[in-house]
């Protein structure tokens, strides 16, 4: 009755997951059917049978061949068998885009479990990042998705999503891999959907035994004096929590920790103390960013991991000391770099290596007496970095210690930071924290020596260098404090252009005389809807909506200076765009948007998405929608953009300077939909009748930096 009960009523997470299980044993089952039919086409006996009885050998051999190979059968990239020409067929049928019916029930079945996810939090599935990361992911975008994951975490508002992301990460890359074209890859995203241990790295099919080759970016390293507070908290006697609390304390400065501790039984023994990675932008050059972090998980050779070897040699410490890691995150990951390489190991004896919040399961250290713990919460996001989820089985591997552990707070990024950790070696498991000890125990003993280190990455420029390295001011808002320039790390954006009448387009604008529209010759002005989507800005993710029209010089408008000024650096220019209307996602935009650039916007929700040659903007709130295709496009210059407001008897210009590749597309089939729409931007494109016509061209921008000046009132 209660199984009755549960399938009539509503789909739930558990449901989900259990028919998630169910589809890929199926697809286990149609893989072992490939396999057996791919051994059999290419059995020597059936080959020498087929030369002594061509006539049905042949046959026989082709409809192998059709049974693995049809769109009908099980799919072009179904032939399993090892060897050049049965490689060479499947490669021919993924190129054909033939997808295995193996693999593409086993994407049911993770779509299935994301689906289990996204089913107890929808709103998860709105937000832009996620949206995006599970578009690039499915595409086979492999760089993109890197640059989404990557913007995720330098967003400090993206922490829900990147706490629904956790648990679907697995999932989202082996669907990548599934649809992709590397074997490799293809394996590994098979042991993802079947839960089996992974042997290689998830996105591009590295194995985790072969690094990349190695980044060679120059890294320096400077003692330094902590500050007497700092001073303060640093441990004089060795234990796990105290050698935490030490790398909680120097962790926020992007510095490194190496201290000498007399054991118990009177040997000189030292303790390197590396902290992990925390989402924003790096200080001070640091290579304690997540570009790093995703590098360190998959080559022993990383600007990170290189910054601890000289801090380690800095110090002094002789060649066959003892050496104990203690890492937290990306630094764990660095130490454990540190502790694979054969000629540090030969250099230094590694005894311990403690790595908390950090996946060990595949780093296997060169001296096999190394003992290895790994403490990882289960909501934490950063062990799911390498494509296993927490929780899987250690393996019974010996010198192997593994504490995995679901701890009370599931928010990301709160369960990944050493503090909160710590806390949960105090509270939630303290026999974790005993048995590390217990290992320890030969590094239980008084601190002798204490030197801070911070590290420095001269090969890593500032996030958004060039352009968005500008000195920057607060200016008070409604909101609080802005930093002026506002910086835009990670947009798209969209510009449908509609010629539309201009004595229409002048009736939009403020009632004085000298501002008119630019004519694009007779009685024709410009229309401009842009559709913004900022995934990473200084005031946070939002979408943005806007019409402008397009003005000519405010004191002296002539013809053409549209096309003189396409010519003249952006803060020469005198030319326009005035925003007639504003719609943004946060309310925080809006007070910048009001009070900084004097744009007349309202807060609204909308959606908005710019790839591969399709257009989609939704906002239900304003009964207006944008669909269809760009059409064909080619490269244009980069167009930095003059935007006016008006606030009292003032207008305010505004310089925007963007750097990304645009395209300008000509025969666009995009539509705008306005269904009963209100608010000032839906009444003014009412007005336009901009829902009754395509635009003429459309300019697009898939992925942009940018920033936006504070506005200067000028005496118009």
């Amino acid at each position: 009755m209660a199984a009755q009960s549960r399938a009539s009523g509503p789909p739930t997470e558990e449901l989900l997951r259990e028919c998630a299980r169910d589809v890929v044993d199926v697809a286990e089952g149609i893989r072992e059917v490939c396999a057996r039919t791919s051994s059999v086409l290419f059995a020597p006996a059936l080959t020498v049978s087929a030369h002594h009885r061509p006539r049905t050998g042949y046959a026989a051999r082709w409809a192998l061949l059709r049974a693995l190979t049809d769109r009908q059968g099980l799919g072009g990239a179904a032939i399993v068998a090892p060897g050049g020409l049965g490689r060479l067929l499947g490669t021919a049928g993924e190129a054909l885009g033939r997808e295995s019916l193996a693999a593409l029930v086993a994407v049911a079945s993770l779509r299935l479990r994301v689906a289990a996810v996204l089913l107890g939090h929808p709103e998860f599935g709105q937000d832009p990042g996620m949206r995006r990361l599970t578009a690039a992911l499915g595409a086979d975008q492999d760089c993109e998705a890197v640059r989404a994951l990557r913007a995720l975490f330098k967003d400090p508002d993206a922490r829900r999503t990147l706490s629904a992301l956790a648990p679907v990460l697995a999932e989202l890359l082996a669907v990548r891999g599934l649809l992709g074209e590397d074997p490799v890859s293809d394996e590994t995203a098979w042991a993802l959907a079947a839960g089996r241990e992974l042997t290689a790295y998830p996105v591009r099919g590295l194995g985790t035994a072969r690094p990349r080759a190695p980044d060679r970016r120059e890294c320096a390293v400077e003692a330094v004096e902590p500050s007497v507070r700092e001073a303060e908290g640093i441990a004089a006697e060795g234990s796990l929590l105290a050698f935490l609390r030490n790398v909680d304390v120097v962790g926020v400065e992007g510095r490194v920790l190496v201290q000498e501790v007399r054991g118990p039984d009177g040997v000189l023994r030292y303790v390197v103390q590396a902290p992990g990675t925390a989402p924003g932008r790096p200080g001070h050059d640091s290579p304690r960013d997540f570009a790093d972090a995703w590098r360190d998980l998959f080559t022993a050779d990383s600007p990170y991991t290189r910054s601890i070897l000289l801090a380690i040699r800095d110090h002094g410490v002789p060649r066959g000391s003892d050496l104990a890691l203690v890492g937290h995150g990306e630094g764990a990951t660095a130490l454990l770099n540190l502790a694979r390489d054969e000629e540090f190991c030969r250099a230094y004896r590694v005894t311990h290596v403690v790595a908390v919040g950090a996946a060990t399961d595949h780093r296997e250290p060169a001296d096999p007496r190394t003992w290895v713990a790994g403490i990882t919460n289960r909501h934490d996001i950063v062990p799911l970095l390498d494509g296993r989820a927490a929780g899987g089985a250690p393996g019974g591997r010996p010198n192997r210690y593994r504490a995995d552990y679901t701890g009370p707070d599931p928010e990301f990024p709160r369960c990944h930071l050493l503090r909160a950790y710590i806390e949960h070696l105090e509270t939630v498991i303290p026999q974790v924290t005993r048995d590390v000890d217990q290992a320890l125990t030969p590094y239980r003993g008084p601190v002798e020596r204490t030197r801070v280190y911070r590290i420095e990455d001269r090969g890593h420029p500032p996030q958004g260098h060039p352009l968005l390295t500008v000195p920057t001011t607060a200016v008070p808002t409604s909101a609080g404090p802005v930093d002026a320039p506002v910086r835009y790390y990670d947009s798209s954006a969209a510009h449908l252009c509609y010629p539309v009448d201009a004595d229409v387009a002048r009736s939009l604008l403020p009632d004085v005389p000298w501002m008119v529209p630019a004519r694009l010759g007779g009685r024709r002005a410009l229309a401009v809807l842009s559709l913004y989507e900022h995934r990473c800005t200084t005031i946070g993710p939002y979408t943005e909506l806007g019409l402008s029209v397009l003005v000519d010089d405010l004191w002296r408008p002539r013809p053409y200076d549209l096309a003189r000024d396409l010519l003249r650096r952006v803060d020469l220019r005198r030319t326009g765009r005035f925003v007639v209307a504003l719609t943004v996602g946060t309310e925080e935009a809006r007070a910048v948007a009001r009070e900084l650039w004097a744009q007349p916007a309202v807060a609204g929700a909308a959606e908005v998405a710019v790839q591969g040659g399709e257009l989609r903007a939704e906002a239900p709130g304003l009964g207006l929608s944008v669909a269809g295709g760009t059409g064909p496009g080619v490269r244009c210059p980069e167009a930095d953009w003059v935007l006016y407001g008006r606030r009292g008897d003032s207008t305010v210009r505004t310089l925007v300077r963007v750097d990304g590749r645009p395209r300008v597309h000509t025969r666009p089939r995009v539509r705008l939909r306005l269904d009963g729409g209100h608010g000032p931007l839906a009444r003014h494109l009412q007005i336009l009748e901009l829902d009754a016509v395509r635009p003429g061209f459309v300019l697009t921008n898939v992925r942009f930096t940018a920033h936006r000046s504070a506005g200067v009132l000028v005496p118009r």
